[in-house]
Order: C-alpha cells, then structure tokens, then sequence
C-alpha cells in the first residue's frame, strides 16, 4: 500500500526535526508544538520540494503553520504540476 500524503509528510518533518512521527498530528503546529526553529522551517520546505519534487512558493510555505496546513499546499500545488 502506497504511502499517503499525510504520511509522507510526517515521515519528513519527523526526520528533519528529530521527533517521533507519532507525536505529529495534523494540527500540530511546526514552531509551537513540535520546536521547529526558523533555520529548521527552511530545512522543512527544502525537504518537502525534495520528497514531492516540486517547488513551493517559499512566502506561503514558510508562513504555513500547521502539519494539515502543510498537506494541503502540497497537495495544491501536486494538482497544479500536474494540470
């Protein structure tokens, strides 16, 4: 079974932030839930470009608070790539 996009996305933040992926909900907040720090927001949005093999518009990834926040601009722009 393929992985799903939430899961994917949990997998990276996961790694990128040291955390356990089962502590990653979709409302979980990157800065005030998980400690993402501003460095680790950049690292974030690079893992994400890499893992979906896109580009993000880096003003509206980097203001994107929340894990189910995150899922849906990827899965926007997914859909948008692929028009």
């Amino acid at each position: 079974m393929a992985e799903s996009l939430e899961d994917r996305v949990r997998r990276v933040t996961a790694a990128v932030l040291k955390i356990d992926p089962a502590v990653i909900r979709p409302e979980s907040r990157f800065a005030a839930d998980l400690g993402a720090e501003s460095i680790q927001s950049v690292e974030l949005v690079a893992a994400f470009e890499e893992e979906f093999d896109l580009t993000l518009d880096e003003d509206e990834a980097l203001s994107t608070e929340t894990v189910g926040a995150a899922v849906t601009c990827i899965a926007r722009q997914l859909a948008a790539e692929s028009e």
